[in-house]
């Protein structure tokens, strides 16, 4: 058997120099698509990812043709997606969150994991697979209620192709045909419904980047640090936090399986799952 490539020089595989780094400090949590794929959803860019075009916020509003194709993929990856439970990972953040020692929590995620693992205070910063909106009187309405309709619509959809596809970590499925799939309008005013999440394109509302921000802001060089898990921050909208803390003097901690694009603004990066990982920091077995 091949043996695991050593990792990227300034990595290391054990979570003790994490601990030993971060020990007696306030933290503040920015987590990845990494830190879900223990709960069965896979990542975008985590090693053996095969690569993922998400479609853009243009192309959904382009028309009734590309807003059937995503809605029909998303409802079978909804079918799954729903059923996801927080990880190792989810428990040992809502953990260190409770005991003190964790400020507040980012997370790129859509999944919602965060909050059911118990999180009073997580930020979704893309939004929430599990929340519709209506792009024409901005009512936010639960997926669930959606799911009910599209299922009704669509008789059968799900069934006939949950078993052979995988989905990503935006609930996206890939089914490949499409046509003749019913979507719904919203119930209030007719108007086009949309995931609650923010599509690729698409900007991230003003006061959520503000809220988040001001908790990097909240950390001193002195007793804070940020801690990273399971992103590989290639996109700015996660990036610019970690480039915040360093800018501030900040200790910054990655956690994830593989190089990012933040590693050299980190005092640190841990080659290892985010599972095990916060669990040992969290004091867990």
């Amino acid at each position: 058997m091949t043996a695991p490539a050593e990792p990227a020089l300034g990595a290391t595989r054990d979570p003790a120099a994490a601990l030993e780094l971060l020990a007696g400090r306030r933290l503040v949590a920015l987590t990845g698509a990494g830190l879900s794929t223990d709960s069965g959803i896979p990542d975008y860019r985590g090693p053996g990812s095969r690569p993922r075009n998400p479609m853009t916020y243009s192309e959904f509003v382009s028309g009734a043709a590309a807003q059937r194709r995503y809605w029909a993929r998303s409802h079978v990856g909804w079918a799954r997606m729903r059923r996801a439970d927080p990880n190792p990972g989810h428990v040992a953040l809502a953990a260190l969150e409770r005991a003190g020692n964790l400020d507040g929590l980012i997370t790129q995620n859509v999944d919602g994991l965060h909050t059911v693992a118990g999180h009073r205070s997580a930020i979704d910063l893309h939004g929430r697979i599990d929340e519709v909106v209506c792009l024409g009187c901005r009512r936010v309405t639960p997926r669930e209620e959606l799911a009910h309709r599209l299922t009704a619509l669509n008789p059968g959809f799900t069934e006939a192709h949950s078993a052979q596809v995988e989905t990503a970590p935006d609930g996206d499925a890939a089914v490949e045909i499409t046509d003749g799939f019913r979507i719904a309008s919203c119930t209030g005013c007719g108007g086009v419904l949309k995931p609650h999440v923010v599509f690729f394109g698409e900007n991230v509302p003003k006061d959520r980047v503000a809220r988040c921000y001001a908790l990097v802001g909240s950390l001193t060089q002195d007793d804070g640090a940020l801690l990273v898990a399971g992103s590989s921050l290639a996109v700015m909208s996660g990036l610019r936090f970690v480039r915040a803390a360093r800018k501030a003097g900040v200790p910054v901690v990655i956690v994830n399986r593989g190089g990012t694009r933040g590693d050299d603004l980190a005092d640190l990066r841990v080659d290892a799952g985010c599972s095990e990982t916060l669990a040992a920091l969290a004091g867990r077995p």
